[in-house]
């Protein structure tokens, strides 16, 4: 295997939601997902997180699993409505959600496990939902978004180093107001949603959640960097795309323009101050909202340190020739597994849209360096193997072909040079 770089740490990933369980213990307000799960239970198949891993309960346990494991890291989330049940920045905080996450972090460091924060992992308090359609009022949702980061400062931030502002807006922005199928449901294209504008909602999102963002890092750099001295950046998720047709031009158009309406989205103004990638301005036209003067400005004072990179797995692109409805989200094209040859992109794992494609990885992480410049951290990577879901415990654990994910991506990031391109951590999910 290439060497990696000397300072390079692994570790493990979660999500409040995903694990804390716990919902309407010491004050907790209800999230969006929440909601979500009870009242849309077959969007679930039944599941939610009222106990999940009971984490706030074995939180000692969890912890010393974590050093067994030999974890450098632990990335998690702090749920918002755990600290601010209201969500509100004129809302008060609940100083037993403050404690929970102090003993969290305080855990970690005594265990010599180094804590990565994630602000928003998907649970927007349910009270903004209501009160002003959350992420849709892009104005308040985001003044709203830097109390919370800044109360995590202040009261995180003497011993948090790394923060991550957003995991993967474009599935909040996507999967919550386009598709529908998480929370809070919103599509006019998903026959179980009532509520919703695939065509327009969406865009309106991710100018919100782009602002959010800059909004917290703009507070971190004025008014916490110099006396904290931490880092700060985003987590974003995007597939690296090869064209189904490698001798047709119009293929590899296409993949490059499925990663500007996945990547590119977010990427652009975040990183390099700009408008959003010119192939959505051509499509979306004046449904994809404007930057005025001042929030660009924004955008290119509020530098972050490093982009945070979720990868699964890569796809092939298809042009498509017929024009693109409104409701269209990846660029008028179409996604597949196998290219013009009948090749598949990767070996099979237990999820039908992920599959194994190391060299296709060495790929994106070359292509994100060249575009953003910035040192790249693996914040989240990983697969099940095929047929896991019907395992039993035991035979679960034989993941000959997790192992070997794990050591072909590893590899990957090695071959693709991580010095130079300044990957420093992974993070297995």
């Amino acid at each position: 295997m290439p060497s990696l770089p000397k300072d390079f740490t692994l570790g493990f990933a979660t999500a409040s939601y995903q694990i804390e369980g716990a919902v309407a213990e010491d004050g907790r307000g209800p999230s969006i997902w929440d909601v979500f799960c009870h009242l849309e239970p077959t969007r679930t198949k039944g599941a939610n997180g009222d106990v999940a891993c009971d984490h706030y309960h074995r939180l000692e346990e969890d912890l010393d699993l974590l050093k067994r494991y030999g974890s450098d890291m632990y990335r998690f989330s702090i749920s918002w409505s755990r600290v601010i049940p209201l969500g509100g920045r004129d809302d008060p905080v609940n100083e037993a959600g403050i404690a929970f996450y102090n003993r969290v972090i305080d855990g970690c460091l005594k265990r010599g496990i180094t804590p990565w924060v994630t602000l928003y992992h998907w649970d927007l308090p349910q009270t903004l939902h209501e009160r002003y359609a959350g992420w849709l009022d892009v104005e308040e949702s985001q003044k709203d978004f830097e109390r919370y980061a800044r109360l995590c400062y202040e009261r995180f931030g003497d011993r948090v180093k790394h923060w991550i502002t957003l995991n993967e807006p474009w599935i909040v922005s996507i999967f919550g107001y386009a598709t529908g199928g998480n929370a809070p449901g919103r599509s006019s294209i998903n026959p179980q949603s009532t509520e919703g504008d695939t065509s327009t909602e969406p865009w309106i999102v991710g100018k919100a959640l782009i602002m959010s963002h800059a909004r917290a890092v703009a507070a971190y750099n004025q008014d916490f960097r110099a006396s904290q001295k931490g880092q700060i950046g985003i987590s974003l998720n995007g597939d690296y795309y090869e064209p189904w047709d490698s001798n047709d031009p119009r293929d590899s158009e296409a993949a490059e323009r499925r990663m500007q309406f996945h990547i590119g989205w977010f990427a652009n103004p975040i990183f390099l101050g700009q408008d959003y990638p010119k192939c959505m301005r051509d499509q979306l036209k004046d449904r994809l909202p404007q930057f005025t003067s001042d929030e660009l400005n924004l955008l290119r004072s509020a530098e972050s340190d490093f982009y945070g990179m979720n990868y699964y797995t890569s796809q092939f692109a298809r042009h498509k020739s017929s024009p693109a409805p409104d409701t269209d989200y990846i660029g008028n094209l179409d996604e597949l597994q196998t290219n013009k040859a009948g090749d598949p992109v990767g070996l099979e794992s237990g999820l039908h849209w992920l599959r194994s494609c190391p060299d296709l990885f060495r790929k994106h992480l070359t292509r994100v360096y060249r575009l953003y410049g910035k040192p790249i951290i693996i914040t989240e990577n990983g697969c099940p193997c095929p047929g896991e879901d019907k395992m039993t415990r035991e035979e679960s654990v034989q993941d000959e072909y997790r192992i070997k994910y794990f050591e072909d991506h590893l590899d990957a990031i090695g071959r693709a040079g991580a010095e130079e391109i300044g990957v420093g951590v992974e993070a297995a999910r």
